[in-house]
C-alpha cells in the first residue's frame, strides 16, 4: 500500500472502526454517499451514524450546499484575490455568534486551533497552555513523548481535567503569569458543569489568560453557536470546523477584536484558505443550519436514539455499561473493547456504520425512521451476541 496506515485519517483505519485484525468484507473504502446512507465500494449499502467523524450535519450530498458548491467551481475554485465571500460569510459569522468580533478562516481544525493558540501567545506575551479534550495533530497538543515531538514544546502543554473546578483553578493559579491560554472541548462526553465553567472564566481573567473554546464538534449541531451559546460560556477566541461547511473543508478561528488583531502581527496564512468551494457550502451550510434550526431537529432525533440506546443498555448489560455524550453526538460504553469490536463488526455486516467510540452523531438527514431502524440493528447485534456467549 502507498498509505501508511492504510489512511490518511486516522480514525477511518479499519482497525478503529472495527478493531485489529478485522476480518475481510467489512467496509474499508467508500465509494459515495447521500443523505444518511454510504455505499462501500462493493457497493453495499449502509445507514450511517459516523456521518464523516461529524463533518456532515445536513447529510450528505444536501442540495443547496452542493448548488452553491457548483456555482464556486464555476466561477473559477480560487483567484490571485480574495473572494468578496469571505468577509461576507466572516459578517454572516459574527451576527450569529457575536463573541466572533474578527475571523480568520483555515482548512482543518487541528491548523485552526494552533492557530488560536499562536494568538494567544501573541496577545499575552506567554507561553504556557493548559487544554483540555483532544485539538488535533499538531506539535504545541501532544503528550510528552510523542514521536517527531520536541520534548520542549510539549512541556509547554499540560492537561487540565475536565468538569474539576478545584484541580483547575489550582493549575491556573499555579501558572499565573506563564499561561498565556486555557483550551477546552466544551463536551468531553457529557456536558460541561456551570460551575467548571464558571471558574475557568474567573480564574483566567485573574491571571490574565485567554479562554479559547474548541467548538468543532458542538458548533451548529447543539446550537448555531455551539456551546457558548448552549451553556453561556464566554470566551475570547472560539475554534470552529466539521459542520461549518457540511463536509467541505473549512474552519475558522475568531474572537475578541483586539486578540484577533495578532493576526496582523504573528503569520497565519495559507494558499487556499480563501479558495472559494469551501467558503460557499459554509455559506449555504449556515443558511440551511438557521431557517430549518437545525440543532433543534438534532435534538430530536437525537434523542430519540439516545432514549433507544439506554434501553440497549438495560436490556444487555453484558454488551454495554452506559450511554455517554449528548443527544446530537453519543456512544455506548462498553462492557470491554471485544464486545464493542464484535458490536462495530456485526452491525456493518447487517448495514450500519456505528462508531465503537465517540461519537455517533444524527443529521437533518436522520428521521424518525432512519434512528428506529438503527436501534433495530443494534438490538439484532446485541441478541446474537447474547447467543454467541451462551
Amino acid at each position: 500500500m502507498r498509505i501508511p496506515g492504510f489512511t490518511s485519517t486516522g480514525s477511518k483505519r479499519p482497525e478503529a472502526l472495527f478493531g485489529a485484525g478485522a476480518p475481510r468484507g467489512l467496509p474499508v473504502r467508500f465509494a459515495r454517499a447521500l443523505g444518511a446512507e454510504v455505499w462501500d465500494v462493493e457497493g453495499r449499502k449502509y445507514l450511517d451514524c459516523i456521518m464523516a467523524l461529524g463533518a456532515v450535519g445536513l447529510g450528505y450530498g444536501h442540495p443547496a450546499v452542493n448548488a452553491a458548491a457548483h456555482a464556486a467551481v464555476d466561477a473559477g475554485v480560487v483567484g490571485p484575490l480574495p473572494p468578496e465571500l469571505e468577509e461576507q460569510l466572516a459578517e454572516r459569522l459574527a451576527g450569529r455568534l457575536p463573541w466572533m468580533e474578527r475571523t480568520r478562516f483555515l482548512k482543518t481544525g487541528a491548523e485552526a486551533v494552533a492557530a488560536a493558540v499562536r494568538l494567544a501567545r501573541a496577545h499575552t506575551k506567554r507561553d504556557m497552555v493548559l487544554r483540555a479534550g483532544y485539538h488535533g495533530w499538531h506539535d504545541w497538543s501532544q503528550e510528552p513523548g510523542t514521536p517527531g515531538v520536541p520534548a520542549a514544546v510539549s512541556a509547554l502543554s499540560v492537561e487540565l481535567p475536565f468538569n474539576d473546578p478545584e484541580q483547575g483553578r489550582s493549575l491556573i493559579r499555579g501558572a499565573g503569569d506563564r499561561l498565556a491560554a486555557v483550551v477546552i472541548e466544551p463536551v468531553l462526553e457529557r456536558p460541561p458543569s456551570p460551575d467548571w465553567l464558571a471558574m475557568l472564566r474567573e480564574e483566567t481573567r485573574g491571571v490574565g489568560a485567554l479562554l479559547v473554546v474548541d467548538e468543532i464538534k458542538t458548533a451548529f449541531r447543539i446550537a448555531v453557536g455551539g456551546a457558548a451559546e448552549r451553556y453561556g460560556v464566554e470566551p475570547d477566541l472560539v475554534v470552529l470546523g466539521k459542520a461549518l461547511a457540511n463536509g467541505f473543508p473549512l474552519a475558522a478561528v475568531g474572537g475578541r477584536r483586539d486578540v484577533m488583531e495578532q493576526a496582523r502581527q504573528t503569520w497565519i496564512s495559507s494558499t487556499l484558505a480563501t479558495e472559494l468551494v469551501a467558503l460557499a457550502a459554509a455559506d449555504a451550510t449556515l443558511s440551511v443550519v438557521v431557517e430549518q434550526h437545525v440543532p433543534d431537529h438534532l435534538g430530536r432525533v437525537g434523542q430519540r436514539l439516545l432514549a433507544g440506546l439506554e434501553r440497549l443498555v438495560s436490556a444487555y448489560p453484558e454488551t454495554a455499561v452506559a450511554v455517554a455524550g449528548l443527544p446530537e453526538m453519543c456512544f455506548l460504553r462498553f462492557t470491554t473493547d471485544s464486545a464493542g469490536i464484535q458490536l462495530a463488526r456485526l452491525a456493518a455486516g447487517r448495514g450500519l456504520l456505528f462508531k465503537r467510540t465517540g461519537y455517533n452523531f444524527v443529521s437533518l438527514a436522520h428521521g424518525e425512521a432512519e434512528v428506529d431502524r438503527c436501534l433495530g440493528i443494534l438490538e439484532e447485534v446485541c441478541q446474537e451476541m447474547r447467543r454467541q456467549a451462551s
